[in-house]
């Protein structure tokens, strides 16, 4: 069975006028099913653009990423975007929800953009907010929920469509502690629990702590912690 994430080698440059800035200097990595991965790296290390490749909103330099076997270099743009949309979830520091759709419309929607039934997408969406404790929340809209709930709901999008890999930038920066903790646990149980590989980056070392393993970025390289 193929790895959910694979980067091999993988090379990220960036041109400034007439210099050139190597962020990712062969980057190895591999994420095994239901396997959640810390990546810990102060700002600047090349955190986010690391996180943009594995989810393939970046293209490399050098090397290769594989998601699920696939080496994303060699598909065409239609095939990355699909596998972005059906087998890669993102959750961000800021949820990003819809504003007019309530929870539960929030977390079926990339479900009907994939193509499944309104009343599959909806049910499956109630489950997963039911999961992580929003059962009696689900027709609120965004403004009328808290900062954790929000967070919350995001987290359910992202894992709507049963994505094999999920990818997640400090879910819980934008969060007092006590409110970071009990998302942060509902993210992990509900990761576990359907076997998603997760890449986790966080500068917390105490949420870093409570994954299986932790790695981070030196000089564009990635080490284990």
């Amino acid at each position: 069975m193929s790895e959910p994430l694979q980067l091999r080698a993988v090379e990220r440059r960036y041109r400034t006028g007439a210099e050139e800035l190597a962020v990712l200097r062969g980057v190895d990595l591999t994420l095994r099913a239901g396997e959640i991965v810390a990546l810990v790296a102060p700002s600047g290390s090349g955190k986010s653009t690391l996180l943009h490749l594995a989810g393939l909103l970046e293209k490399p330099d050098g090397g290769a990423v594989l998601i699920d076997g696939r080496d994303a270099g060699q598909l065409a743009d239609a095939e990355r975007t699909a596998i972005r949309r059906d087998a890669i979830g993102f959750v961000y520091q800021f949820h990003h929800l819809l504003a007019e759709f309530s929870a539960i419309e929030n977390v079926a929607l990339p479900q009907l953009i994939a193509g499944r039934g309104r009343a599959v997408a909806r049910a499956r969406a109630g489950a997963l907010l039911t999961t992580l404790g929003l059962g009696a929340r689900l027709d609120h809209l965004p403004g009328k929920l808290s900062g954790g709930e929000q967070q919350r709901v995001a987290i359910a999008r992202a894992l709507a469509n049963a994505p094999k890999l999920l990818l997640a930038d400090e879910p819980t920066g934008n969060l007092d502690v006590a409110t970071s903790g009990v998302v942060f646990a509902a993210l992990l149980d509900v990761v576990r629990g359907q076997g998603v590989a997760a890449l986790i980056a966080t500068h917390n070392p105490d949420l870093a702590a409570r994954m299986d393993r932790r790695v981070s970025l030196r000089d564009g390289r990635l080490v284990e912690s």
